[in-house]
């Protein structure tokens, strides 16, 4: 009798370790997205990943779970694509300069002066989206969503109103790629390429005088008071995107990915509705803070113009995919016919 309760006493305690085990494990397998971004903590972008991140925990149950690194933590775009191929990372926030590393075709978007409106950018956007993720896929790459961070300009030392004016002061452009700096050389600019996060060091060394980016990140990073002129004629859209390494998205069922697009979804929104307004905010406070916006007459916005279309027929037709460029025109010249509007 003594020995049935000893086996019986010990049964129990097996089946209680059993279920104590069985309630300390999660419901489900999680997935850990981890995502870098050069956008600084409590930026649009940053807020808006991790509302995004809040979702897909929320509708997954606790299945998906997504890590944002902002603020460059992760190091430069170049870095952040290096360390998504080796699975460092499984995502990353990029500009047009990190997606155009994954695939040429985003160069597009890189083309001075080549869109004139913000309405412009998202018919393109949206005609040019599936052949984008197409490419994307055959990197390894899913496109999770679009975003941009605001309409780029001048951001100088010096006030900027001819292409001589910016001939005289040394450029910031991104590190990575010789060949586009050989070119600004051939032309008679002073190119330094730098990483995005050098700016701050190259301003304070002198080694650069003129950075082109956005109100919101000039205002965001500071660099406005090392450059108090922006040039009023905006330059190009910073077009960018969230993307996952496509073997990591895949991981997920497919019914929760399409929680996970649907939350993507709003978020895109919710860029594309703010970041306009918040580049309008971002002007009127550096302005008040003395910033001064250097506007550029007619016949100057003729000369830069021209500039821009030499540049979007001979670079950019080197630097992207024509079937692209062409797409991209053909996308413009209907949205232009069918409903026109400036920024």
């Amino acid at each position: 009798m003594r020995e049935r309760k000893r086996t019986t006493g010990g049964a129990s305690c097996a089946l209680a370790a059993a279920a104590i085990v069985a309630l300390a494990a999660p419901a489900a397998a999680r997935e850990v997205f981890k995502v870098a971004t050069l956008a600084p903590q409590g930026s649009v972008w940053d807020t808006s990943l991790r509302e995004m991140g809040a979702t897909w925990a929320r509708d997954t149950a606790g299945g998906v779970e997504l890590r944002v690194y902002p603020g460059g933590v992760a190091g430069d775009e170049s870095d952040v694509v290096r360390k998504m191929r080796i699975g460092q990372f499984q995502g990353a926030a990029l500009t047009v300069a990190g997606l155009a590393e994954i695939d040429p075709a985003f160069q597009v978007f890189a083309i001075p002066m080549f869109f004139e409106s913000w309405e412009e950018v998202h018919h393109v956007l949206a005609e040019l989206r599936p052949e984008l993720e197409r490419r994307l896929a055959a990197k390894g790459y899913v496109l999770v969503l679009w975003g941009h961070g605001g309409w780029v300009h001048l951001f100088s030392r010096q006030p900027i109103r001819t292409l001589d004016d910016l001939k005289k002061q040394k450029l910031f452009v991104w590190a990575g790629d010789d060949g586009l700096v050989q070119r600004w050389r051939q032309q008679g600019y002073q190119p330094v390429a730098l990483s995005a996060t050098d700016v701050t060091m190259g301003f304070q060394t002198g080694m650069i005088d003129v950075i082109p980016t956005t109100p919101i990140a000039a205002l965001s990073l500071q660099w406005f008071r090392q450059t108090p002129y922006m040039q009023g004629l905006g330059l190009a859209p910073l077009v960018g995107g969230v993307v996952i390494q496509r073997a990591a998205w895949e991981k997920v069922p497919a019914a929760e990915r399409e929680k996970l697009a649907a939350a993507a979804l709003v978020a895109e929104g919710r860029l594309a509705a703010e970041v306009p307004r918040q580049d309008t905010q971002a002007i009127e406070q550096m302005k008040a803070r003395g910033l001064s916006v250097v506007e550029v007459e007619e016949a100057q916005r003729m000369i830069w113009r021209r500039a821009a279309d030499d540049f979007a027929g001979r670079d950019g037709q080197s630097a992207a995919p024509p079937e692209v460029l062409a797409a991209t025109r053909a996308a413009l010249t209907a949205f232009r016919s069918g409903k026109g509007g400036a920024r």
